[in-house]
């Protein structure tokens, strides 16, 4: 969770262009970023893959007006409502996009090429039927940023115990998630998102970044069997609620056109 997932670019950039508050050149240039190309396949009426900017307008004149988020992972659904297939593409991506207004599904498949130093990447977005129904397991913004701050401090308390979260970057990041909720100004978020949304976003973006650190550090001080497993049990509930919170806060702008 160290970088913002595909699906997440292009659910809150593509939102913003169907709200009509951006461009299509705007948006576009935001969701491809560093890649070098975006392209989608399977979309209905097309017979092959199509341009990134088409597709979005494509898909508006389809009924599409809004896009959800799902991070899904093994054993863990999330913003997943079926069929199987669908499912099955997304968990293995490990992210999808989810069509509001059709029941459209969106799974990127990300290609490299070249050598070292200059990776060539492109991606294509697979258009699939989804099974209109509620996403799985998420939250509201306000459930996410109650349930992260009490998942960190949780985590932080038993890592500290373990000597993994006691001094360096690990500590660092854990500082900055909890200063992350007050932060103002940073654009995370693509124009037209509430302010919570941005605020929930980046404080599970900086607990992601907690985790990735604790977990990339080797095993600390943790020197036996017993505190390894009790480091793994505290970060996975973490990574876990920092995912579903990246999930509501990317789906805020459809739950309040739901709601109103």
């Amino acid at each position: 969770m160290l970088s913002e997932p595909r699906s997440g670019r292009l659910a809150a950039w593509g939102n913003a262009l169907l709200a009509g508050l951006v461009s299509p050149d705007d948006a576009v240039l935001a969701i491809v970023g560093d890649d070098a190309l975006h392209r989608m396949e399977g979309l209905p009426g097309e017979s092959g893959p199509v341009g990134l900017t088409f597709a979005l307008g494509r898909l508006r004149a389809l009924g599409v007006t809004g896009l959800r988020v799902a991070l899904p992972a093994p054993g863990h659904p999330l913003g997943l409502s079926g069929p199987p297939e669908f499912n099955a593409r997304a968990m293995e991506a490990e992210e999808a996009v989810v069509c509001y207004g059709a029941t459209l599904g969106l799974v990127p498949e990300v290609y490299e090429a070249g050598p070292d130093g200059d990776v060539h990447v492109e991606v294509v977005w697979h258009c699939l039927p989804v099974r209109e129904a509620p996403p799985a397991d998420v939250p509201s913004l306000g459930e996410a940023e109650r349930e992260l701050a009490e998942a960190l401090r949780e985590a932080t308390e038993v890592l500290s115990r373990l000597d993994v979260a006691g001094s360096g970057p690990v500590a660092e990041a854990a500082i900055d998630a909890y200063r992350a909720r007050a932060e103002r100004g940073r654009e995370v978020l693509a124009p037209g998102y509430p302010p919570r949304a941005v605020r929930v976003l980046e404080l599970a973006q900086r607990v992601g970044l907690l985790v990735s650190l604790a977990s990339g550090n080797g095993h600390g001080g943790a020197v036996s069997a017993g505190e390894m497993a009790a480091r793994g049990a505290a970060l996975r509930p973490v990574e876990r609620t920092a995912r579903r919170a990246q999930v509501a806060a990317y789906n805020a702008y459809v739950e309040e056109r739901e709601r109103g």
